[in-house]
């Protein structure tokens, strides 16, 4: 009669093990910030610019979502771009757009789906952040994104 009753509850627990043992893993989302000056410009510029950018990034979706500003140019902004793959001290190519013209302003924020080669890049530490000017077509303050 005891076993009559066990079976039924050792058949739901061991599909209740087995069920947790095929739960997915659940998606990261990482936090990451990049801190805008001049000194990081390559070449440095001379600029009492600074600013900041916090970015937030879903592993699952793709989804990158940032929030900046930033201060202290020589002349309104002409646009801004999340650039990459490049390390700290190397200059690359635009991979993700921010703003551009009469959309440049402070604070801004916004947010994309990044392609895989992106993801990689701001997975890396090989992607960053650049302001530019009128003064600075080249970039004004730039910031590498890291954890």
């Amino acid at each position: 009669m005891t076993t009559k009753f066990l079976r039924p509850a050792l058949v739901v627990l061991t599909c209740a093990g087995a069920f947790a043992l095929a739960t997915p893993s659940m998606a990261e989302t990482v936090k990451m910030k990049a801190n805008l000056k001049a000194s990081e410009e390559v070449p440095p510029v001379q600029s009492a610019g600074n600013g900041s950018v916090d970015v937030t990034y879903d592993t699952a979706s793709k989804k990158l979502s940032w929030k900046g500003t930033y201060s202290g140019l020589s002349g309104p902004a002409t646009a801004a771009h999340f650039h990459g793959p490049g390390a700290a001290g190397k200059n690359a190519g635009v991979m993700v757009p921010i703003f551009q013209g009469d959309a440049a302003k402070s604070p801004f924020e916004g947010s994309a789906t990044l392609n895989d080669a992106q993801a990689k890049a701001l997975m890396d530490g090989d992607m960053y952040v650049n302001v530019h000017t009128a003064a600075n077509k080249a970039g004004e303050i730039r910031g590498q994104v890291v954890k």
